[in-house]
């Protein structure tokens, strides 16, 4: 076994296709396989499973990816101490449903840790994709939410996948509505009083059950329903159809200017949000940077 093996792991892995992982290591795809394939072989595991979609990682593939990342890290320091070798670019991703705090601790991330290189990863994505991107190592770290209506379901996915939730706050529900809005002014909204206002949600696409929904109380109906795919799209709603989504009230003025505020539920739900992560697999030393970023995010 040899770094450059190591190597060879990491980048496919952050790739997802050993056609695009030869190409950025500037190997041909035959010399890139038969590499990983001798590693599995001395190892006695299966690192990558092959699929008519391409390749994931396996089980054991997951657990050793995390060593290696570590391997290679500290490999990385002793050359860039002793032998004055130019640092390889830093690597992270982290897949999350749609919170402002998240981009907040990313750019902190940035500012703190980024070098002249980096190949980072922001997914603001769907609920389902997140388990899947954390169980295939696509991203470290994912951003989500758990309540009483959808815990069964989630965390039996990330107990079949292998990864464990970290709780990160626990908010009451709050709505996202327009300055303009005419209940901006209250000091709290019932359901009762939103219907006859649009409603929107993000898509889920093919998995679009209620326990995936980035809602809650999403089994409710709604005379006006809009969903929508990303965050910018949704609050230009917000403010041009005076509609209303629901979430934790944490909102950022630097990201989302003050055209758009919470204004508390009268229900009682509450929404405990978390990162995910392999239980098995250490974090590296940006995912960690990562989460203290986060809880900075959440205090400010």
């Amino acid at each position: 076994m040899t770094l450059q093996q190591l190597r060879y792991v990491i980048e496919v892995a952050n790739r997802g296709s050993m056609n695009e992982a030869a190409r950025r290591l500037f190997i041909s795809q035959p010399s890139l396989s038969s590499a990983i394939k001798d590693l599995e072989e001395e190892l006695g595991i299966t690192i990558f499973e092959r699929t008519n979609k391409g390749i994931i990682l396996s089980k054991e593939g997951a657990e050793f990816l995390g060593y290696a990342r570590q391997v290679v890290e500290q490999a990385e320091l002793l050359e860039s101490r002793y032998l004055n070798a130019k640092p390889s670019p830093q690597h992270f991703s982290v897949s999350t449903q749609h919170y402002a705090f998240a981009v907040n601790a990313f750019v902190y991330l940035v500012q703190q840790y980024g070098q002249d290189e980096y190949e980072l990863a922001l997914r603001e994505t769907k609920t389902y994709e997140i388990i899947q991107d954390v169980k295939t190592l696509r991203s470290e770290i994912g951003i989500l939410y758990l309540n009483e209506f959808n815990s069964k379901v989630i965390n039996k996915l990330l107990k079949d996948a292998g990864l464990q939730f970290t709780s990160l706050f626990t908010a009451r529900p709050h709505i996202f509505i327009s300055i303009k809005n005419p209940l901006a002014k209250q000091s709290i909204v019932t359901i009762e009083e939103l219907q006859n206002y649009p409603y929107l949600s993000f898509e889920q696409g093919e998995y679009n059950s209620f326990h995936f929904s980035e809602e809650i109380l999403s089994t409710l109906s709604h005379k006006k329903s809009i969903r929508v795919n990303d965050r910018a799209t949704l609050f230009n709603l917000l403010i041009g159809l005076n509609g209303y989504t629901i979430s934790t009230g944490v909102l950022s003025a630097d990201l989302n200017g003050n055209e758009i505020i919470p204004v508390p539920l009268d229900c009682d739900e509450t929404i405990n949000v978390g990162w995910i992560n392999h239980k098995n697999v250490s974090l590296s030393k940006l995912a960690e940077a990562y989460v203290e970023a986060l809880h900075r995010a959440i205090a400010e």
